[in-house]
């Protein structure tokens, strides 16, 4: 009798670790988790955004600030910002998956989130397909691979086209102005390079360091870019200003400005990792066309 039921407990133990489901985050980790999980908090908004990509919106029981879309998002519990984790109220959650994004001043709380003892995803896409891998690894852990598939499948077709569109038409100079006091911008390491690339054109501080640096306006000037584009809370519309762009209007020599080729994007489109991203593509794909209309002879 004892035999039948340490054989059985051993069995038991084999089935389980036969189904338990193990995927790498973004940190290179190894993540694994006994069943697919059913409580899940988000600390990024970003991170939100694929979780529901991923068939999960259902399970996030807990989510970030700023954690907006889709539209169903806005009702989930808050358990703080990218300054502050309401760590009190992540443990009442009682989930059984974080996921996080590493950046940003809650960082310093890892080692306090870390000690609860909940397996944790660390989500960082840097390129175009990471964000579709994120979407698989997410699906994978949340048990809704067909659905994660899915929606990982359309984004990466949607960038597809817009590369095979694009990618070889003339190049285009492009200055991505993060913010505009201090003046900032971003280097190759980051996935909007990427996507100026696809739209075929060429980040002129791809080279500086750090990820996200701080230059002058006359290293600008110096690099005289065809295009300046930045973040908006809508697209570019003729009859609506960009403040955060004015202050070039007076370097008329500039040739974004002699060309009137000063663009604002959506930033929800532009600044988060996720499917909508293919959107935020597009639209710089067409602004860069625009630019390239603007040549003349």
């Amino acid at each position: 009798m004892r035999l039948r039921v340490l054989l059985a407990v051993l069995i038991g133990c084999v089935m389980t670790q036969a189904h338990a489901i193990t995927v790498t985050d973004d940190s290179g980790a190894p993540v694994t988790l006994a069943k697919p999980a059913e409580r899940v908090v988000s600390l990024a908004p970003h991170v939100t955004e694929l979780l529901f990509a991923a068939g999960g919106g259902a399970r996030i029981v807990g989510a970030v600030t700023y954690s907006d879309y889709p539209k169903e998002a806005r009702s989930i519990a808050r358990v703080g910002d990218n300054k502050a984790l309401d760590l009190e109220r992540i443990v009442a959650l009682h989930p059984d998956l974080i996921v996080v994004w590493r950046h940003g001043s809650a960082a310093r709380q890892m080692d306090r989130l870390t000690a609860l003892g909940v397996p944790i995803f660390f989500s960082e896409p840097k390129h175009l397909d990471d964000i579709a891998a994120n979407i698989d690894k997410l699906g994978a852990l949340l048990g809704t691979q067909a659905e994660a598939r899915a929606r990982s499948d359309a984004f990466t077709r949607d960038i597809a086209r817009l590369r095979a569109r694009y990618s070889a038409r003339p190049p285009v100079s492009v200055f991505y102005q993060v913010w505009d006091d201090p003046l900032m911008t971003l280097n190759r390491d980051n996935v909007f390079d990427e996507v100026i690339g696809l739209c075929g054109g060429v980040n002129v501080f791809a080279a500086e360091k750090p990820r996200v640096p701080t230059i002058s306006t006359e290293a600008v000037l110096a690099a005289n870019p065809e295009a300046i584009v930045t973040a908006t809370p809508g697209a570019t519309q003729p009859d609506r200003p960009l403040p955060a762009l004015d202050r070039w209007k007076r370097w008329t020599s500039l040739k974004a400005v002699a060309r009137g080729n000063l663009f604002g994007i959506d930033g929800d489109l532009i600044n988060r990792p996720t499917p909508r991203l293919a959107l935020g593509a597009a639209e710089l794909c067409r602004d860069l066309e625009i630019a390239r209309g603007r040549r003349g002879g």
